[in-house]
């Protein structure tokens, strides 16, 4: 037998096989729980166009309409419609809509819409997964997860979790309440904590951390193309801080903490803002800094201030900077407190509180890491 006999040969076999394992299709499946049903205890060789169980169904696949008032699961593909009060199990790939009192789980890819109150677990997704809890999808997921607590997938476009998203790469928007963790992403929004690889957009977080990132909102942000600076702060009242200043090419963070020199008690300082390079030679820069800071002796005492500076910069060498700068600031404290600026250029007392604005200035300088 030739060489093209034997691959005709083959091929012939294989159509044969393919033919032999292909299931039938019936138009309507009804039944109250396997093999209690109109397929009876071949179910599971049948794919279905619409299938109704009153407790739980079986089936080869489903094309049209199939729903089950606790579960149903199916040991080819799903297209359609599927719906359960529980559970959703597909063994190979989804198209169309899943939802669940419970879970969605489908062993190949999914395309179109999962919605569960509690979990979605699919190998990777198209479309949308909608979940009270998690949805979990180890491989891509190209489009959108929403969960009351968690979303993970390889890469995605966008992930917004009451608590966590873990993504490979995600092109669009990864928002959570408390942490993001990704490689290359757009956006990333937390309450608290961002990681990621490359920053296109930007990362509004209290903690942000990048490998590149010009444009971080955070109090701290660990970029590794950007700057950590530590310096010392005095304005106008005697206020001095130490300062961490920390950022990409274009916003930084500040944070801060000291005292005030001027008080008769010694008064606390805590400083957070958020600051603006203005690039005007290599060794020359103008940064513009938003701050809110407190001072307090912990006891009656608290003096509460709102602050925007201009600050001219100089580098000295290539890690020692210094600045100093106008600043204009509204402060807010107790009528019964000792002020600690005279020359306000408005002010008003309302409910024993004093309110005022001012003109000041801040000098500082600071070491760049």
């Amino acid at each position: 037998m030739t060489k093209k006999a034997l691959h005709l040969a083959a091929g012939l076999l294989l159509s044969i096989s393919a033919f032999a394992q292909e299931k039938d299709t019936r138009p309507f499946h009804i039944g109250l729980i396997y093999p209690i049903s109109s397929n009876g205890i071949n179910a599971e060789d049948y794919v279905n166009y619409c299938s109704i169980n009153a407790i739980a169904g079986l089936s080869g696949g489903e094309r049209g309409f199939c729903a089950s008032g606790l579960g149903n699961v199916i040991m080819g593909c799903a297209g359609g419609f599927t719906a359960a009060g529980f559970v959703n199990i597909i063994k190979d790939e989804s198209k169309g809509t899943q939802v669940a009192g419970f879970m969605n789980s489908i062993g190949s890819g999914a395309q179109g819409l999962q919605a569960a109150g509690f979990m979605n677990l699919t190998s990777s997704g198209r479309g949308t997964q909608l979940a009270g809890f998690a949805n979990i999808t180890p491989g891509n997921m190209e489009g959108f997860q929403a969960a009351g607590f968690m979303n993970l997938s390889c890469n995605t476009g966008v992930q917004i979790a009451g608590f966590m998203n873990i993504a490979g790469n995600v092109s669009g928007l990864q928002t959570a309440g408390f942490t993001n963790i990704a490689g290359d992403v757009n956006t990333q929004i937390s309450g608290f904590l961002n990681v990621a690889g490359k920053v296109k957009g930007t990362q509004i977080g209290f903690i942000n951390v990048a490998e590149e990132n010009d444009n971080p909102i955070g109090v701290v942000n660990i970029i590794k193309n950007g700057e950590k600076n530590i310096g010392i702060t005095v304005d106008e009242s005697l206020t001095t801080l130490a300062t961490f200043r920390s950022g990409g090419k274009n916003l930084y963070g500040i944070i801060g903490a000291g005292y005030n020199l001027r008080h008769n008690d010694i008064l606390w300082a805590l400083e957070t803002g958020l600051g603006v390079h203005a690039p005007i030679s290599k060794s020359f820069r103008l940064n513009f800094e938003l701050v809110a800071s407190s001072l307090t002796n912990f006891y009656e005492d608290t003096y509460l201030k709102a602050s925007v500076r201009a600050l001219p910069s100089l580098m000295l060498t290539d890690r020692w900077e210094i600045f100093a700068g106008p600043t204009f600031t509204f402060t807010e404290y107790s009528v019964y407190d000792d002020g600690l600026e005279a020359n306000y250029v408005w002010s008003n007392t309302h409910w024993d509180s004093f309110f005022g604005l001012h003109f000041g200035a801040i000098g500082g300088v600071q070491f760049h890491l």
